[in-house]
């Protein structure tokens, strides 16, 4: 059940970190899980693991990696 619950709130951190971005619609549920998983482990990494936390994921400084993720990732696929 952790690892299902953890599938459920990377989730959530990409889908804000997706609609904070701008960029949460271009997005599916899969980019948002791994957005969210991914960048739950930068932001931990760079800021880390201070704040309410749900299923082991500090949520603010989740957030704010998946949301620097989100946006180094489309910088560099919607390139020209």
């Amino acid at each position: 059940m952790g690892f299902i619950w953890s599938l459920i709130v990377g989730a959530i951190i990409g889908v804000i970190a997706g609609a904070i971005t701008n960029k949460g619609k271009s997005m599916g549920w899969i980019a948002n899980i791994i957005a969210g998983l991914v960048g739950s482990s930068i932001g931990q990494a760079i800021f880390g693991s201070w704040g309410p936390s749900l299923a082991g994921m500090a949520l603010i400084p989740s957030i704010i990696g998946a949301v620097i993720l989100v946006a180094v990732v489309s910088f560099f696929f919607n390139r020209n």
